[in-house]
C-alpha cells in the first residue's frame, strides 16, 4: 500500500526482535460456574524458531498457528506436541492468519503489496497445500480473512483510490470473486488495516462480520454486515487514529456484544485509548479501559464459557485480561505475543516470536 503502511508493518517487525435479546455471559447451558480469575501460562515447544503472528483454534485438542517465512504449526492434542511446517514456495512470506475446519483443513493467508498476498489450503492436515489466490492487483495488501462455514468466506485488503478491496467466495477458496465497490462503504484516504494477528477480522454465526480498519487520521472504524457481505455498513470508533494507528483486532461474544482493539503502531511505549466497546452489533461504540500494557494491541479474543465477560488482549508490551467486558484489566505477562485464540475458560494459545507458544489458563 502506502508509505505509511509499510511504516506499520516495520514496527510489528521491529516488536518482534445494552441491549441484547441474546442471554448475557454467564448464563444458559455450557457456561462455567462462577469461576476464580487465576490467570496462569504453560510454556510448549512449537518446534520452530520463526515469529508466530496467528492462532486459529478449533477446540481444547486441535490448534493451528501461522507465521513468517512461510511457517506454520499444528496440534491435536491440545499442545502436548506440535507439528511445525512450510509452505514449499512460501519462505519469504508472512502468514498473518489462518482459519482452521479441523485437524485436517486450513486455510493461510499472507501479506503484502500484490502477488505476495496469497491464500494457501490443506486437506491433508499440512502435507500438501494449494495455492488458492494470488493478488493481481498491484495496490492491494491483504491483512485478514474470515470464513462464516466450509464454503463461503472473505478477504480483506487495505484500500486504494478511495475504495476498499474485498474478496469474497463461496466454494471454500477454489475461486475469489472481487466484491463491487457499490456493496461496501467508502474508504477514508489511506484507510486500512493492520495485520496483526489476523483478527482484524471478525465472524459471528452464519451471516455477520466485522472489520476494524485504521492507518487513516479520520478516524478508526468497524465495518460490519449482517447479510454474509451482500450489504455493509461503518461506524467510527473513538481508538486513536492516525497514519500507523486504529484497529488492530475485532472480537466478538455474541451478535451485540463486542470489542476493537489497537492502538498506535508507532508508539510502543505510549498509553492511548486503544479499546472500544459496542452493545448493539457494532452501530456504536464508546471506550473501554486501557490494558496494563504500554503500546498497541496486536490480538485479543474472548474466553468461550466464562462465568462473565472475559477479554484477554495481546501485544508486544504483554498480555492483560479484563472480566468485566473490557472495562477494568489485570496483568498476565510482560512477554511480546502477536496473536491469541480460546477454546475455554482454562484453555487457550497465544503466540510470538521466536516460535513462542504458550498454553494459557484463565480461570480455575
Amino acid at each position: 500500500m502506502i508509505d505509511t503502511k509499510y511504516a506499520a508493518a516495520a514496527v510489528l517487525l521491529a516488536a518482534a526482535c445494552s441491549t441484547s435479546a441474546e442471554p448475557p455471559a454467564g448464563t444458559g447451558p455450557g457456561v462455567a460456574p462462577d469461576l476464580a480469575l487465576a490467570p496462569e501460562l504453560e510454556a510448549q515447544v512449537s518446534g520452530t524458531n520463526a515469529l508466530l503472528i496467528a492462532v486459529s483454534v478449533v477446540d481444547s485438542l486441535v490448534v493451528w498457528a501461522s507465521g513468517a517465512n512461510g511457517t506454520w504449526v499444528r496440534t491435536v492434542d491440545g499442545g502436548t506436541t506440535w507439528r511445525a511446517g512450510v509452505v514449499p514456495g512460501a519462505e519469504a512470506l508472512q502468514f498473518r492468519d489462518v482459519h482452521a475446519l479441523d485437524p485436517s483443513n486450513a486455510w493461510l493467508l499472507s501479506i503484502g503489496e500484490g502477488e505476495q498476498s496469497r491464500i494457501y489450503r490443506t486437506r491433508d492436515a499440512g502435507a500438501t497445500w494449494t495455492l488458492q489466490f494470488t493478488n493481481r492487483e498491484a495496490r492491494g495488501f491483504f491483512d485478514c480473512f474470515g470464513f462464516w462455514d466450509a464454503n463461503t468466506g472473505f478477504a480483506f485488503s487495505d484500500s486504494f483510490d478511495g475504495r476498499f478491496l474485498l474478496m469474497e467466495t463461496t466454494n471454500g477458496g477454489a475461486t475469489w470473486t472481487e466484491v463491487p465497490p457499490s456493496r461496501l462503504p467508502p474508504a477514508n484516504p489511506g484507510e486500512g488495516s493492520f495485520a496483526a494477528s489476523g483478527t482484524c477480522v471478525a465472524v459471528h454465526g452464519d451471516s455477520r462480520a466485522w472489520i476494524g480498519t485504521g492507518a487513516s487520521p479520520a478516524g478508526a472504524r468497524v465495518l460490519r454486515t449482517t447479510d454474509r457481505g451482500r450489504t455493509w455498513q461503518v461506524a467510527t470508533t473513538p481508538i486513536v487514529a492516525g497514519d500507523a494507528a486504529g484497529i488492530a483486532s475485532v472480537a466478538f461474544r455474541d451478535a451485540n456484544h463486542g470489542a476493537a482493539l489497537g492502538g498506535d503502531m508507532g508508539a510502543p511505549t505510549a498509553r492511548t485509548d486503544n479499546v472500544a466497546l459496542t452493545a448493539d452489533g457494532g452501530a456504536t461504540w464508546q471506550l473501554g479501559g486501557r490494558p496494563t500494557f504500554a503500546g498497541a494491541v496486536y490480538g485479543a479474543a474472548w474466553v468461550p464459557r466464562a462465568p462473565r465477560p472475559t477479554l484477554v488482549a495481546v501485544g508486544p508490551g504483554g498480555v492483560s485480561v479484563s472480566d468485566d467486558g473490557g472495562r477494568a484489566w489485570t496483568p498476565i505477562d510482560s512477554l511480546t505475543h502477536w496473536g491469541i485464540g480460546m477454546a475455554a475458560p482454562d484453555r487457550g494459545w497465544i503466540v510470538g516470536p521466536r516460535g513462542r507458544i504458550h498454553r494459557i489458563r484463565i480461570f480455575r
